[in-house]
Parts: C-alpha cells; sequence; structure tokens
C-alpha cells in the first residue's frame, strides 16, 4: 500500500471515534483507492423540486452534487470536508418530474490537504427505463481538523487506467485553476 509521510504535525480527529490521532514528522498515511470513495445519490424528482414547464430546477441538481460530493470526499478523508470551488459544472438536458436522478461521485485526485471530485448525473425515465447522462460536474473539497483548519488526506491509490487518466486530467484542472486564481507557484502543494 502506497504511504505519504508528512513534515508537518497535525491533529485531526479520528473516523468517526472518540480517539484523537496525531501525526508526526515522519509518519505516514495509507492510499486509498479511487473506489473506497464511490458514492451514489438516487431521488425520485418531484414536483416541489421544478419549475412550472416540469423541469427539476438547476439548484435543486446542484445541491445532490454537492452532497454526493461531500459523501465521496469524506469516505476518503475520513474527517470534516467542505466544498471550496465547483469548477465545472455543465446541465446537458432537463429533467423532468417522475424522473429517477441519480448522482455518482467519486475522488478524482487527492492534493495534501485537498481533494478533486468528479460528478456525474444520469436520470432514468421510469415508463421506458431510458438512461442518460444529463450533467457533469467537478468539486474541490478541503479537509478540516477540530479547529476548522485544511488538514492532510490520504493520497490516493490508483489501480485502472481510468484512476490514472482521471487523476492526470485532474491535475491539469486544478494548475488551471490555481493560475486563474493567481497561485500557480502553489500547483506542488496539494
Amino acid at each position: 500500500m502506497t504511504k505519504l509521510h508528512f513534515i508537518a504535525r497535525r491533529e485531526y480527529p479520528a473516523a468517526w471515534a472518540g480517539t484523537r490521532t496525531v501525526l508526526r514528522i515522519g509518519e505516514a498515511m495509507d492510499a486509498k483507492t479511487v473506489e473506497a470513495s464511490r458514492s451514489v445519490i438516487s431521488v425520485v424528482a418531484l414536483p416541489r423540486d421544478s419549475n412550472h414547464y416540469g423541469f427539476v430546477y438547476g439548484g435543486t441538481v446542484m445541491g445532490l452534487v454537492d452532497q454526493a460530493a461531500y459523501a465521496a470526499a469524506i469516505r476518503h478523508a475520513r474527517q470534516p470536508v467542505v466544498t471550496v470551488c465547483v469548477d465545472h459544472l455543465t446541465f446537458l438536458r432537463p429533467i423532468h418530474i417522475g424522473d429517477v436522478i441519480t448522482v455518482r461521485a467519486s475522488v478524482n485526485y487527492a492534493g495534501r490537504t485537498s481533494m478533486e471530485v468528479g460528478v456525474r448525473v444520469e436520470t432514468e425515465r421510469l415508463e421506458t427505463g431510458a438512461i442518460e447522462h444529463v450533467g457533469s460536474a467537478y468539486l474541490t473539497m478541503v479537509a478540516l481538523d477540530a479547529q476548522g483548519t485544511p488538514t492532510p488526506v490520504p493520497p490516493l491509490a490508483l489501480e485502472t487506467t481510468e484512476d490514472h487518466r482521471r487523476f492526470r486530467e485532474a491535475q491539469e484542472r486544478r494548475t488551471r485553476q490555481l493560475a486563474r486564481v493567481g497561485r500557480a507557484a502553489e500547483t506542488a502543494d496539494g
């Protein structure tokens, strides 16, 4: 299993336990697989979720995307996480009342304290069983310690060709994102 060694001392809440764990200089954190972070949310689109044309509000879909990304990131980090950026969100077609909305998320990239989570939104027409890809998003999530300070996350163990491709593409998006906000020199930080 891949290990990441930290050069700083960080204290963070142990995953769902009543004890605290301290990482010290030279200690390692086990890498986690992309598969371990996968999350899926499925809901039926109801009238309260839609406009007067019978299409689901984009904000409703955005909320589901954020929830799925949160679940994937917390499964990877096993500590509190927050959304810091929605880098890209695309709506490809409308979602209708009565459709089943399925949101799939997994960690594409793990840096020192941040993670990129890729999210795919699909709908299923219950009358026909047809499944369509209706949207995609990339969110950056940051792990926080008990004091609300960014804290290290486990590295990502890449097992498949697809994992490697998504990781590489996430690194490219991260470089572009940091350049947009004037932090290109910090791309190695994570």
